[in-house]
């Protein structure tokens, strides 16, 4: 990824950000045991058989001859749902075992990197697992679901060789990155302000992360690990609407924020060189479909930052998320003598006085799985920049957590930047 200041384990250590926890972990020969075989294959395992699941797989089975992967392994709970993967695997010509438990994949010395596309609250302890296996690692976005739980991984990610791509696709498109270039170069002047937002617009029938399907007495599914599938959180009597539908709910997700605003918010992280908020405001209701949810299906974010060297004296950014109507707003960064705006085509760039556009980018690469595994391929083989690394991870993760805690406690919140924790303001 290019850029004038490139997210590096080696300057994220430095800035003392998480060097409490640096120490945690070394990598064991044991755990590293498995190197890159000479004809530079890469084996690789799915863990978690869902519906972003699944979207990795078609992407990985087309890239299988392309950029010389295979995949050997899938997991879920639920063997169903593993089940399906293999059988799509073996119509495409691959051949792949199944697994329910995610340790006998992280014990597969063939395996060479893992893709966690669970839900929120299992990426934790998974990425930790497959760290702590010597397995390279793509984790589907949030990088986890909580502050602390990120920066044990990032920490454990640091002190290894092994690359952690998070999986918020949108950086393997190159305008953030280049946006960065043109705002240090002084092309907008100072940076007062960014906006961004994420907007739907569901059926009244069937609100977001709805299954018209499941009902109150839709049945558990056969050989389904109910208790493993909540791990960390405590056992509980069967609820097909956690189970299916769990982005409804605090207990497995963030919702709008980790689910939908990850994406946009990292983006502006990355243009503006931004690290961790100072404080947060989240506003919004169940305001259109109260179906027992307890997340927002509307949601406005205030993201306060402070200074960054050649960028900002300070900033706002402002996260608009409705799943009730989908009128978007410019996805734009405002400094004193120019705004910047992300296009369809890339970025533009206009002047304060006048309006004129005075610089246009045209971008490479997207918002697209495709580019951003090859990426994660490419930093395993030959070491190459990450698109979106863990410590880029962990921005992501704060912001968003941060104006989820602000909504759930409806209280201004704020960063503690000596003890790296989120607390009330």
């Amino acid at each position: 990824m290019s850029g004038s200041r490139p997210f590096s384990r080696r300057n994220f250590m430095k800035t003392g950000t998480i060097a409490a926890a640096a120490g945690a972990a070394t990598l064991s020969a044991k755990s590293y045991a498995r190197t890159i075989g000479a004809n530079d294959r890469l084996n690789a395992a799915i863990i978690g058989c869902g519906g972003m699941g699944g979207s990795h797989l078609n992407t990985l089975i087309a890239l299988t001859k392309e950029d010389n992967i295979a995949l050997r392994a899938v997991c879920d709970v639920n063997p169903e749902r593993a089940n399906n993967f293999r059988d799509r695997i073996s119509e495409a010509g691959g051949k792949a075992r199944v697994s329910t438990d995610y340790r006998d994949v992280l014990d597969d010395s063939k395996i060479d990197y893992v893709v966690i596309a669970a839900p929120e609250h299992a990426h934790h302890h998974l990425a930790m697992a497959a760290l702590d296996a010597g397995k390279h690692v793509y984790c589907e976005k949030p990088l986890c679901y909580d502050v602390k739980e990120a920066k044990e991984v990032v920490a454990k990610a640091a002190s290894t060789p092994l690359k952690l791509q998070v999986g918020v696709q949108g950086m393997a498109d190159d305008s953030y990155s280049s946006a960065q270039d043109a705002i240090r170069a002084g092309k907008i002047g100072t940076v007062v302000q960014a906006q961004i937002d994420y907007v739907r617009n569901h059926s009244l029938d069937s609100g977001p992360w709805r299954r018209d399907e499941i009902t109150d007495a839709t049945p558990m599914p056969a050989d389904l690990d109910w208790n493993a599938w909540l791990h960390p959180r405590p056992p509980r009597t069967w609820d097909p609407h956690h189970y299916f539908e769990w982005r409804c709910y605090r207990d497995y997700s963030g919702g709008i924020a980790t689910d939908l605003f990850v994406h946009r918010v990292t983006r502006i992280i990355r243009a503006c060189g931004l690290t961790f908020p100072s404080s947060a405001i989240g506003m919004g209701g169940i305001y259109t479909w109260n179906d027992g949810r307890d997340l927002p299906d509307s949601m406005e974010m205030l993201l306060e930052y402070p200074a960054v060297e050649g960028i900002t004296a300070g900033m706002t950014v402002h996260l608009l998320g409705t799943m009730a109507n989908q009128k978007q707003n410019p996805h734009c960064i405002r400094g004193k003598t120019g705004t910047l705006t992300f296009t369809k085509e890339g970025w533009e760039i206009t002047a304060e006085e006048g309006g004129e556009v005075i610089e246009k980018h045209v971008k490479t690469g997207g918002e697209d799985l495709r580019p951003h595994h090859m990426n994660h391929h490419a930093a395993i083989r030959t070491g190459a920049p990450l698109n979106c690394p863990p410590e880029l991870g962990l921005y992501g993760v704060v912001a968003t957590r941060m104006g989820n805690l602000a909504w759930f406690q409806r209280k201004l919140v704020g960063w503690d930047a000596a003890n790296q924790a989120v607390i009330a303001l």
